[in-house]
């Protein structure tokens, strides 16, 4: 309504917009929804044979549960930015921005497994890390829809998308006492605000901090 009457104001003349005053309601912000964690066990246990896809799916969701990756940064990753030595991945996220994303030690054995598999299978294969059954590069799409497929398999009946293990990876970081400005430089954010989204406890952990830590408690 305000455009409207700005357009009006400014093509006919009027002398003011009867919409100025006008205050656009501000919807309630939603906390992001995370995996449990024994929904995350799992998922992550859900690629369970020896073949490619789910050799692949697995070191995936690994380090997606590790490192808090975006789904298109996942996809991005080559393999020359995995440092398996010393632990850390490196990511270019938005506004072409690199950081290095520590990995822990069950996300880096199951990627030493899936290169193995990737150097076995594919001789000219293209150069980003998680590859297709023709060695081509994964894209956003088949991989959600193999994660459908591996929430089925895992028996969650919650609809899950890949930006879900984003939320679960900075949750339970933090449920487990991880600094925020640690989670916001791994995650990539550009402002701690963003971050602090995540900082959501569930009532227990709110009454036993509160019984704890209060004069009174």
């Amino acid at each position: 309504m305000r455009s409207y009457f700005a357009f009006e104001t400014l093509e006919n003349g009027w002398p003011e917009s009867p919409a100025e005053t006008l205050r656009t309601p501000r919807l309630p912000k939603r906390l992001p929804r995370h995996l449990t964690l024994d929904e995350a066990s799992k998922l992550l246990r859900a690629p369970d044979t020896a073949e490619y896809e789910d050799v692949r799916d697995r070191a995936m969701l690994e380090l997606l549960y590790a490192s808090g990756l975006r789904i298109s940064e996942l996809v991005g990753v080559k393999p020359e930015g995995l440092n398996l030595q010393d632990g850390f991945v490196r990511v270019i996220g938005k506004r072409n921005k690199e950081r290095l994303v520590p990995v822990h030690a069950r996300a880096l054995s199951a990627l030493k497994i899936y290169l193995s598999e990737r150097e076995r299978r594919f001789k000219a294969p293209d150069a980003e890390l998680f590859l297709g059954r023709g060695g081509k590069k994964m894209s956003r799409v088949q991989f959600w829809r193999r994660l459908q497929e591996l929430g089925k398999r895992a028996g969650i009946k919650s609809h899950l998308h890949p930006h879900l293990l984003r939320h679960t990876f900075a949750t339970h970081l933090l449920q487990g006492g991880a600094d925020l400005r640690a989670v916001q430089e791994m995650l990539g954010h550009a402002d701690l605000s963003t971050t602090q989204i995540y900082t959501h406890l569930d009532v227990s952990a709110l009454k036993a901090a509160h019984s704890k830590h209060h004069p009174r408690g």
